[in-house]
């Protein structure tokens, strides 16, 4: 990837991982840049040969071209929704930039930070749902592990729900 920043921005498809990646494509990103989307999947025991195969170094690199085909990602258990897909065309074509997408399967916070070493990462982009004290105490904060373990810089973006 030569000399290029190469991003990082968790998503899960949900509204709070398209803010951070928003927020990813207007204050961080630049031109040659690569945007890599990094999706966690639950850990478990998969019968597909593909997510078999990554299921302990996750997947490839897949190019855009691949993530946005419904097919190809079905082999994966995910399916990218249009915004976000949107999202990244548009930054693609805007910014000049490659955009990829990283799968893991495991516990999203030991993923993420193994993400930052094994892509390698520069920086990672999370969001975080805004878990109230209780269920933040009993659940985990998956930012807040993300931010004191990863290796990088990590920025946070807050859910405005």
């Amino acid at each position: 990837m030569g000399d290029a920043r190469r991003v990082g921005v968790a998503v899960d498809f949900s509204p709070c991982s398209r803010k951070a990646l928003r927020w990813a494509v207007d204050n961080l990103l630049r031109k040659g840049d690569h945007l890599i989307l990094v999706v966690v999947r639950p850990d478990g025991h998969y019968e597909s040969g593909e997510m078999q195969l990554w299921e302990t170094t996750g997947s490839p690199l897949i190019p855009l071209s691949d993530f946005s085909n419904s097919v190809i990602m079905k082999k994966y258990g995910i399916m990218p929704d249009v915004e976000t897909l949107d999202i990244v065309t548009t930054a693609t074509k805007q910014k000049e930039i490659v955009a990829l997408l990283k799968i893991y399967w495991g516990d999203a916070r030991e993923m993420l930070c193994e993400s930052v070493d094994n892509i390698p990462l520069d920086s990672l982009v999370i969001g975080n749902r805004g878990l109230g004290k209780i269920k933040r105490v009993l659940m985990g904060s998956v930012s807040n592990y993300v931010v004191n373990n990863a290796p990088c810089p990590v920025t946070v973006v807050k859910s405005s729900e």
